[in-house]
């Protein structure tokens, strides 16, 4: 991939998984993208959804795309405002916005326009009010500072050339307190050249994937605290299906991602100052 510009990796991306939008699950996957499955509700029931949070989602939201599940760390309370890098179809932003409830807000950012237009349609078929999605690059979100108190993602930011441009844009975005919630492939060894040069790779979420250190790093450097990366063994079986006989199982593996935005202490509110967090 270094052999690439960044520009390159993104119209990559965006062209592969612009043909998934246009053709729906399945299709336009060879030889994979981010765990795409012939049958995304299955996909998406072995990566720790419910039958019943798939039943409420609007037919074709489900591309089965993803490598674990934020929702189940991210704690959603209504009348939050989250945000979804890479938000495709709308799966987890439609999940989000049904948890969030109507005072709440689920946005999606997505730097591809069939994605952003196919979710969008998704939408108006169920009326949802609280969901909206952009059209936007994860290393420069359409987003105000300080305007969000979530941040979910599922098996994205490996696509990314630069990610640590995405954490210190998710550190912008999120106001103070505000915590990530996000699912993606991590390195486990170090990947082979052959396959870390395959193009096919890139799109497959093997070859962007990053070691946990550098992500650790790249998350405090940009000025998380509670950074927690945390493999996922099981996610090997799944992981060998992405690009078959490759091995890729062997050198990256699904991982949940935490981290939170420091509390600052606010401005003084009288004879004594308000505690970190309280409104001023």
């Amino acid at each position: 991939m270094a052999e690439r510009s960044e520009e390159e990796v993104r119209s990559t991306v965006r062209e592969h998984y612009g043909q998934v939008a246009e053709i729906g699950v399945g299709a336009g996957c060879a030889p994979g993208c981010c765990g795409a499955s012939s049958n995304g509700a299955s996909a998406s029931l072995a990566l720790g959804y419910s039958s019943e949070e798939l039943a409420s989602l609007p037919e074709g939201a489900d591309l089965g795309l993803g490598c674990g599940n934020p929702q189940a760390i991210a704690a959603l309370q209504a009348g939050e405002t989250v945000l979804d890098l890479g938000s495709g179809a709308g799966f987890d932003c439609f999940l989000a916005g049904k948890q969030v409830g109507p005072t709440g807000r689920a946005i999606g950012i997505d730097m591809t326009a069939q994605m952003v237009a196919k979710a969008r349609a998704n939408a108006a078929k169920v009326d949802a009010k609280n969901v909206e999605f952009r059209l936007g690059e994860i290393e420069r979100l359409p987003v105000a500072d300080g305007a969000i108190d979530v941040i979910l993602s599922n098996c994205v930011i490996n696509l990314s050339p630069d990610k640590p441009a995405v954490y210190r844009e998710a550190f912008r975005v999120l106001r103070a307190g505000g915590r990530l919630a996000i699912s993606d492939v991590v390195t486990t060894a170090p990947i082979p050249k052959e396959l870390r040069e395959n193009v096919d790779a890139l799109s497959a979420c093997i070859n962007g994937a990053a070691a946990i250190a550098d992500i650790e790093r790249a998350l405090r450097e940009a000025g998380f605290e509670d950074v927690r990366v945390t493999p996922r063994p099981e996610s090997r079986t799944f992981i060998a299906g992405w690009m078959p006989g490759s091995g890729a199982e062997d050198y990256i593996a699904s991982a949940t991602i935490e981290a939170k935005k420091p509390i600052e202490a606010t401005a003084c509110c009288g004879p004594t100052c308000c505690t970190p967090g309280a409104a001023v």
